[in-house]
């Protein structure tokens, strides 16, 4: 089996650290990653803590899946109780630090307590140290790892840490790994820094921690997964050559992209911000903004961007450290930076994305909320002697001064750092948060497409695009073309993909592979990974299990059906021109359907058969 069996228990009050042994009945009821850390957050903490205090628990996982040859296999979670939501938080991310973590012969790394001062834990296979990180505290996240490296003299240590932004408790702070490979939303990098925690640093050269119950099974089924992958024009083409940015202009012309803070839903400058614009040679040193393409680990997509920046660009004319190549942007940050705010320049831009990365912040919920602040200016609500600059809709320089300001935490950066809902409540007028459960929205406009209204109501972490992604049916037309433009058949098939997203998440490989693979696919290497009976029956169901256990966790921490919804904007003001003109996002059709679909009663709650039918 691949489950290492094992767990890391780190108090950082008391400093004490012990290993205990994965619960193995939980185990193959949640498979791993988000189900499982899901099920010992559920368990362990009061759901109506402050997300802050040190009574919650920050949870490092892997799945069963991860530092295996599976495709994709190098994917890692957070979990945690999110202080940008006060939900549910499940962050995940890639590169290589979550196969690092599994190589140490660990599933699992639950952090509790808050240390006295800033330190940072090591673990060298089966050793782990709470190290002094006074000298790290105020220090960069590119810093940060580059110290590390150097102090243990090993450049193949793997370094997951925050920047200022997490140190600052900024609510939407990311914890970063590998420089530019982020768990980014949610706020779980506020909840590390809230712990004084600063970094993990992880080395693991462990390699008989666990096996595939049938090795000559597993290494077939991967190889033909593989070859599903090559073979398909999204994860064989389309993102390799353009990563998620081939989605810019795609989503433009459809009409539902959102821009101005969803004012519009097509932005005129998405062209120059797009995944082809990034190929384009530059007038000015005749160099395209995109290097390279890049993998996490295992993975034979390498839809990552590394980017080098115009050194003559404004935002880094006399910033050495910004000259180098680093992680560039992908569609969700290329939007929030840019149409969001009416910005399309496709440099500064990548500018504040390696800014990001530097300081570890969420790019979505960053430019949603200075998209926020900007329709707050433009109607005289915010003025500049407040925010102590000019914001009019559009600005290339408000962008990048509002952005340095949060992630430095000073001035009127540090109410941008309380992510859009807090920022419109302060200035009465909630209604131009553009957010669900109190995270921003990724780059789809529900009135354009339906499905995603929908998903985004329904999300247990808040507006989110990965916990179903229902522009595979309504645009892309995977697994089967859906019309954009209707509530019918929306509920079971976005259940559907909830579910077994969470699957996915809890295998421990990228979602990415589902422009590809089905059910089937993922259920072939699971199967000979694991052993016993893990069929795609099981596996569904396991998924709708994680499903409901992330919303009970919700209901208990305060949240009801009536956070279910979306902004007014999306509900009542039809969309002005392109495609969707004249449409809203018609959720009233949706919502009944889909409670009803997923065995919850007309407020939204798991009735008494379905909590017993999953085990729950």
């Amino acid at each position: 089996m691949t489950w290492t069996q094992k767990i890391l228990r780190v108090n950082l009050t008391t400093g004490e650290i012990r290993t205990e042994p994965l619960n193995m009945a939980w185990a193959h009821q949640f498979l791993g990653q988000r189900g499982l850390a899901t099920k010992y957050l559920v368990e362990e903490i009061d759901p109506t803590l402050d997300p802050l205090s040190p009574a919650n628990k920050l949870i490092i996982a892997t799945g069963p899946l991860t530092g295996t040859a599976a495709a994709t296999g190098g994917r890692w979670s957070v979990i945690t109780k999110g202080p940008l939501t006060g939900a549910i938080a499940c962050s995940n991310s890639g590169g290589f630090f979550g196969a690092e973590l599994k190589f140490a012969g660990w599933d699992m790394v639950i952090l509790e307590g808050r240390a006295e001062k800033p330190v940072y834990l090591l673990i060298e296979n089966e050793v782990a140290t709470l190290l002094d990180a006074s000298h790290l505290w105020g220090r960069t996240v590119w810093e940060t790892e580059e110290t590390l490296k150097h102090h243990h003299q090993d450049p193949q240590m793997r370094v997951a840490s925050i920047g200022r932004a997490g140190e600052n408790q900024v609510l939407f702070a990311a914890i970063v790994n590998d420089l530019h490979r982020a768990a980014g939303r949610s706020g779980v990098g506020a909840v590390m820094g809230s712990k004084n925690l600063k970094a993990i640093a992880v080395r693991g050269t462990v390699t008989d921690a666990y096996r595939p119950a049938d090795p000559e099974g597993f290494a077939k089924a991967v190889a033909d997964a593989k070859a599903v992958l090559a073979a398909n024009g999204v994860t064989g083409q389309g993102l390799p050559t353009y990563g998620t940015q081939v989605l810019m202009n795609v989503i433009n012309e459809v009409g539902a992209l959102p821009t101005r803070n969803h004012r519009d839903i097509q932005f005129e400058g998405a062209n120059a911000i797009s995944g082809e614009a990034m190929h384009e040679k530059r007038p000015t040193d005749g160099k395209a903004n995109l290097v390279t393409n890049a993998a996490c680990f295992g993975c034979t997509i390498a839809c990552g961007r590394i980017s080098k920046l115009d050194p003559g660009h404004f935002t880094v004319k006399d910033k050495p450290q910004y000259h180098g190549c680093s992680g560039g942007v992908e569609y969700e940050a290329a939007w929030a930076l840019g149409a969001a705010n009416g910005v399309s320049d496709l440099e500064a831009l990548t500018y504040v994305n390696f800014l990001c990365n530097e300081q570890g912040m969420d790019p979505i919920t960053l430019g949603a909320t200075i998209g926020a602040a900007m329709e707050l200016y433009d109607l005289g609500i915010l003025t500049k002697e407040e925010a102590g600059l000019e914001l009019p809709t559009g600005s290339v320089e408000a962008m990048v001064k509002l952005s340095e300001l949060c992630a430095a935490g000073e001035g009127f950066g540090r109410i941008i750092g309380l992510g859009s809902r807090r920022l419109c409540a302060k200035y009465g007028r909630p209604d131009l948060s553009m957010s669900v459960k109190g995270q921003e929205f990724p780059a789809y406009d529900g009135r354009g497409l339906q499905g995603m209204a929908l998903e985004y109501a329904t999300s247990n972490r808040g507006a989110c695009h990965v916990r179903g992604y229902m522009v595979s049916p309504e645009v892309l037309g995977i697994p089967m073309k859906m019309d954009p433009c209707t509530t019918e058949g929306k509920a079971p098939m976005l259940k559907t993909f909830q579910d077994l997203t969470a699957v996915v998440d809890s295998a421990g490989i990228c979602l990415f592979t589902t422009f590809a693979w089905g059910g089937p696919d993922i259920q072939s290497m699971i199967q000979p990974a694991l052993g016993g009976d893990w069929s795609l029956d099981r596996l569904m169901e396991l998924g709708e299990r994680v499903w409901n256990l992330e919303r009970r966790f919700n209901l208990a921490a305060g949240l009801t059906g009536k956070d279910d919804t979306l902004p007014p904007r999306l509900l009542n003001e039809p969309a002005k021109a392109g495609p969707m003109k004249g449409r809203v996002a018609e959720l009233g059709k949706m919502l009944p359907e889909y409670y009803e679909v997923r065995g919850w009663t007309a407020e939204g709650v798991p009735t008494a058969a379905t909590v017993q039918r999953l085990g729950l």
